[in-house]
């Protein structure tokens, strides 16, 4: 199979070189490869937070190796991560980060108003064609604000995959759902992964980890 994240000795300090530095992350190293469901697990304050901001191309790192897709995005430029995280992940957030007075079809385009080329061309066809995969083709002109917490995440689901990326990357996806609805949530992420689609889940609920392929565990800025 191909690697589709590789990193090498990560290290990631706040406040680097100053004297209330705290390193967050120390040397970690891992790989996904295409197509996985795996679940990165840890305690508040233990680094999963960080190590998801920097596999999402927000965060930078003072040392090691971060290759995504074949990438390689140590000492990249914010302008061209920008770039990669457009083009090649899709990010779902806890909080869903939608628009509450836009519609569901307008919610899902935001990304694709940054990108270029082809990914331009026939957008309302896309955007129909991903919200009908997460179930949700019925509410495509309704307000998100109308919409219930597992509808909104379905449609941030949606948004995440508009872009056709190579990484879907999920900030604790069911943290601010009943566990009915975590479940309906999970499936969705389960039936993307059964395309085909890699996809790595940040959480602390044991159940959501349980149901992805590998579970990798974060303590103290270390993989256990």
């Amino acid at each position: 199979m191909r690697k589709m994240i590789e990193i090498k000795d990560l290290h990631k300090t706040y406040n680097y070189k100053k004297s209330n530095a705290y390193e967050a992350l120390k040397g970690v190293s891992l790989e996904v490869e295409e197509g996985e469901l795996v679940a990165i697990i840890g305690k508040s304050g233990a680094g999963k937070s960080t190590l998801m901001h920097i596999i999402g191309c927000i965060d930078d790192f003072e040392s090691g190796s971060y290759m995504i897709d074949g990438v390689d995005i140590s000492g990249m430029s914010e302008g061209k991560k920008a770039k990669i995280r457009n083009e090649k992940i899709g990010i779902v957030m806890q909080d869903f980060a939608l628009v509450d007075d836009y519609t569901v079809k307008e919610n899902v385009l935001i990304p694709v108003y940054f990108a270029k080329g082809n990914k331009r061309k026939n957008k309302k066809e896309r955007a129909e064609e991903v919200v009908e995969s997460v179930g949700m083709k019925e509410f495509f002109g309704k307000p998100v604000k109308k919409l219930s917490g597992g509808q909104k995440q379905r449609v941030a689901i949606a948004r995440a995959l508009i872009n056709d990326p190579s990484l879907i990357l999920a900030d604790e996806p069911t943290g601010a759902l009943d566990s009915a609805t975590a479940d309906e949530i999970m499936k969705v992420f389960e039936e993307l992964n059964k395309q085909g689609r890699t996809i790595i889940i940040i959480t602390h609920d044991k159940e959501v980890a349980a149901r992805c392929n590998r579970i990798i565990e974060i303590k103290d800025g270390m993989i256990v």
